[in-house]
């Protein structure tokens, strides 16, 4: 009788030990692929602005218009890092992953992308564009551009990528029904800067 229950008390911390090693080697084998980036988004951007000059603050005397194109490309994935031995259950063939929540792992608004459309932007006599509108513009657009990540599907579609992509590896790991779920994060840090017009 007590062999029988020694045996038994065995199985069960060598049950829950192969338990152990296996949810660590899920864990392991996930977090050594670190930052996961499985989207990649170009998002265009025209921007337009006018400036005005006025006479007395009242009467308009003439208006410079500006017209450009921008582009930003935004990678978005999860950070594997945050995955928790928690965040993992397993029972035999089953496996049940939460992910951390997607975000955006770079965004990049590159200068050299922006470009002036001179058919339309015109420079009215004694009011000129300068530098500092073109900065104050351009600025703004990628503020826009930030603010604007979370209503494009972008999330949705890292979402859809990155469980396709985890459940391959999962399978290859013996796997055969596979339930993932991502946790609850921002996106992106909304951006709220304002730049005072002169």
């Amino acid at each position: 009788m007590k062999a029988a229950i020694l045996l038994g008390i065995s199985l069960i911390i060598l049950c829950a030990c192969n338990r152990a090693d296996e949810r660590y080697l899920v864990v392991s084998k996930i977090q050594s692929v670190n930052k996961l980036a499985t989207c990649e988004a170009v998002v265009d951007k025209v921007i337009l602005g006018t400036k005005e000059k006025r006479l007395l603050g009242l009467i308009t005397v003439n208006e410079a218009r500006f017209l450009a194109y921008s582009e930003a490309v935004v990678k978005t994935g999860i950070d594997l890092n945050k995955l928790k031995p928690e965040d993992v259950k397993i029972d035999g063939k089953r496996i049940e992953l939460l992910l951390p929540a997607v975000e955006v792992i770079d965004f990049a608004y590159p200068f050299e992308k922006y470009k002036i459309d001179y058919s339309i932007t015109k420079n009215a006599f004694l009011n000129s564009m300068d530098i500092m509108d073109h900065e104050r513009l351009y600025q703004e657009a990628e503020l826009d551009i930030r603010n604007q990540l979370p209503y494009l599907g972008i999330k949705s579609t890292t979402e859809m990528k990155t469980r396709l992509m985890v459940t391959g590896m999962l399978r290859n790991l013996g796997y055969e029904e596979i339930y993932i779920q991502f946790g609850e994060g921002e996106f992106i840090t909304p951006v709220n800067l304002k730049y005072e017009k002169e």
